[in-house]
């Protein structure tokens, strides 16, 4: 799209692990705040939205294969990745979504598909309903939702919000003193095979862990974990118009597959794959078959595994 050109501005060499052929890193500037984003492609925008602890990086086999149907971003969201990290932001789904739009607004994008994943998608649910209306703009076309955080999974609504307790923030800093020792445990355990894990992958996902403040984000984010997923149950109901795609992992130990189904009743216009034996994270364990399915939906194909 030409719209963004004069937004983004350069800034030397790229950071982080080296990109794929055809994706391009982009900075821009949203509410006083540097934002990283990469892009690639060309046609009807596509915003892919990233999980708690993940950034761009989680997309590098999913750009390219878009590229030819969509022009694809993928942001590092305000503190994650290596966007800057702001003290004080509000990390509410709401806050984020809002914020999330503005971004959109702010590189020219009238409509868009919407993608997240995990957290990414709770915000991404929560977007869609600031989208509503017939004066709304942007306008989102489709949503896309891989295993997205939602009120029917129970571990969901355990975890996050002990971490946000008092006792719980104390046990995770003391955590980050060994989280060169433990990433590796908690980073196999998203996924369903960890003999599927590709190459580098550990490493691409510890190199934000140099730029500091990530853990306090996800931190701020887990705060109003049970508030956020309060206000998302009230808002599912209003997204039944939006055409979406459901895409899990059967053995998903991060956002339960069986919150699937329950989940897919707010969305009657709605499609739903499941793949065999994956876990968290689709996009990286079975690529091939996620993107497949992804372009079918996207270009109103047949959807298939």
């Amino acid at each position: 799209m030409a719209a963004d050109r004069e937004i983004f501005t350069a800034r030397g060499a790229t950071v982080g692990p080296a990109l794929s052929a055809g994706v391009e890193e982009c900075w821009m500037e949203l509410d006083g705040v540097r934002m990283r984003c990469l892009r690639a492609g060309s046609g009807p925008a596509l915003i892919l939205l990233h999980g708690l602890l993940g950034y761009s990086f989680s997309w590098r086999y999913t750009m390219p294969a878009l590229a030819p149907y969509a022009t694809v971003y993928a942001p590092d969201m305000m503190g994650a990745g290596f966007s800057d990290r702001p003290a004080g932001l509000d990390h509410s789904m709401r806050g984020t979504a809002q914020r999330l739009l503005r971004l959109i607004a702010q590189l020219g994008i009238s409509s868009f598909d919407l993608l997240g994943t995990s957290h990414g998608g709770a915000v991404a649910m929560m977007a869609a309903a600031e989208c509503l209306g017939e004066n709304a703009a942007p306008r989102l076309r489709r949503l896309v939702l891989v295993a997205p955080v939602n009120p029917y999974s129970v571990h969901g609504r355990r975890l996050a919000p002990f971490v946000g307790s008092r006792f719980g923030t104390a046990l995770f800093r003391l955590v980050i003193g060994r989280m060169s020792f433990l990433y590796p445990y908690w980073h196999a355990r998203m996924y369903g095979d960890r003999s599927r894990i590709p190459p580098g992958t550990l490493e691409g996902y510890v190199a934000p862990l140099a730029k500091p403040g990530l853990f306090e984000h996800a931190l701020s984010i887990v705060r109003t974990w049970t508030e956020d997923l309060r206000e998302l149950q009230e808002t599912l109901p209003r997204l039944a118009s939006v055409p979406t795609f459901l895409m899990w992992g059967s053995k998903d130990s991060a956002v339960y597959a069986s919150s699937a189904e329950p989940l897919a009743k707010y969305f009657p216009n709605s499609k739903l794959i499941i793949f065999p034996g994956i876990g968290h994270l689709p996009y990286e364990e079975c690529p091939e078959e996620f993107n497949r399915a992804l372009i079918g939906f996207l270009t109103g194909g047949e959807v298939s595994g």
